[in-house]
């Protein structure tokens, strides 16, 4: 017998002395999700300022559009506060959207990705716990815009109730297009290509809808494409919720949006990472 060799009952006691318990099984697609979640949200502790587009900016905005503007608009600051606020609430929570595809892009470039790919996990869990650490990132936007209106005077006639639908329809939707930004993170070769992506598409988006004026105040030729824009009919829908009127015609319109663009990206965003 080679003497490097260990006799079976000898294996048995080393094992035994060892480990005393039964190895562990592997996470499930839930326990894998919220794992990769909480990487997310130390990401979060360590670096705080990836929050300043979340809290700085949307102030910002809101503050100066309202006191600056306001009064040209709508002929008082009160007056355009109510109707601005939903809009810029909307228009804060869009474009966040596209951070879950950079940070997807990031671990791609810097190997984490490859990994990520060689745990024994339910493959989709770094994706589904990046994207429920972004609706953590659009609840605080939330939160926080709304905190800052009700400081400011905004008294939505919709009640908590109204609030509360009008900041779930937001997140649907947020959630749904969050998918077009994973699904380019795979495919672009740097975060700042897929930055610059993003923009193009989220800036006219955002900018040529109803968020600040009424499309009625636009020329004729501009009307259209405003009033069918995706974005006027989240905040039309976001407005009727927190105004006690709800446009429900735009809230289904808003939801068939979401589920299609779910159905089409979330599959392609699959199929990219199973294949990369």
């Amino acid at each position: 017998m080679n003497k490097k060799q260990v006799p079976f009952n000898q294996q048995d006691a080393l094992r035994a002395a060892v480990s005393t318990s039964e190895r562990p099984k592997n996470a499930g697609p839930v326990s894998a999700s919220l794992t990769f979640g909480g990487r997310m949200l130390l990401k979060i502790k360590y670096v705080p300022e990836q929050l300043f587009d979340i809290t700085a900016f949307p102030i910002i905005f809101l503050l100066m559009f309202t006191y600056l503007f306001g009064g040209a608009l709508a002929g008082s600051t009160e007056a355009y506060l109510q109707f601005v606020l939903p809009g810029v609430l909307v228009l804060t929570v869009v474009s966040i959207t596209m951070y879950t595809g950079i940070e997807l892009n990031n671990d791609i470039t810097k190997g984490i990705f490859d990994r990520f790919r060689t745990l024994p996990v339910w493959r989709p869990s770094v994706l589904v716990g990046a994207l429920l650490v972004d609706l953590v990132r659009y609840s605080i936007a939330s939160a926080i815009m709304l905190t800052l209106g009700f400081i400011l005077g905004f008294r939505p006639e919709g009640g908590l109730v109204g609030v509360l639908l009008g900041v779930g329809i937001l997140l649907v939707f947020a959630f749904s297009i969050s998918w077009i930004w994973t699904t380019l993170g795979l495919v672009m070769r740097s975060e700042k290509s897929l930055m610059g992506a993003s923009m193009m598409v989220l800036f006219p988006l955002t900018f040529i809808s109803n968020v600040f004026v009424d499309p009625d105040t636009m020329p004729s030729w501009l009307q259209p494409i405003v009033e069918n824009n995706p974005v006027s009919f989240l905040v039309v829908a976001v407005r009727g919720f927190m105004g006690g009127d709800p446009a429900f015609a735009e809230v289904g319109w808003v939801l068939v949006g979401s589920f299609l663009l779910v159905l089409v990206f979330a599959p392609l965003t699959m199929y990219l990472y199973y294949k990369k």
